[in-house]
């Protein structure tokens, strides 16, 4: 990828950092246990310091994003999945529904939601970000 390209994906990390607490970093880091040395879970820290951990072990590059998308699905941070959706649309161009199927499901659990992650579902704003429908209402009992 370009420069360019490299400054875009530093400060699209720096936005998610922005938007993580400390209390959502430490739910990332359970979510990731498997793949995250018990003795290295007290080294990260900030959210810095996880995405280049995933970095370092090759769960996240400027191109595929798909392991924090599902980190961001299993924790419930549907802000942070949109963030994701719009970097994909708007850097790396991801457009038509063969491209769609292929990126945005790498994770075997996101396949489930394959069909609700179409153009059908997703509306652009005038300022190109994305709005995504709101999720199925629970019926009661």
């Amino acid at each position: 990828m370009s420069e360019l390209d490299s400054e875009t994906y530093l400060q699209f990390l720096l936005d998610l950092t922005n938007l993580i607490t400390a209390d959502d970093l430490e739910q990332f880091k359970m979510a990731c246990k498997d793949d995250i040395p018990e003795e290295k879970v007290p080294e990260l820290k900030t959210p810095r310091d996880w995405f280049m951990f995933l970095e370092k072990i090759e769960k996240l590059a400027q191109d595929d994003l798909s392991y924090i998308e599902h980190v961001f699905e299993i924790t419930r941070r549907p802000d942070l999945l949109t963030k994701i959706l719009e970097y994909r649309t708007q850097v790396l161009k991801i457009s038509d529904d063969e491209e769609l199927d292929s990126k945005l499901t790498r994770v075997p659990s996101a396949k489930k939601y394959k069909d609700l992650i179409s153009k059908d579902h997703l509306g652009v704003l005038e300022d190109g970000s994305i709005k995504l429908d709101p999720p199925p209402s629970k019926k009661g009992p």
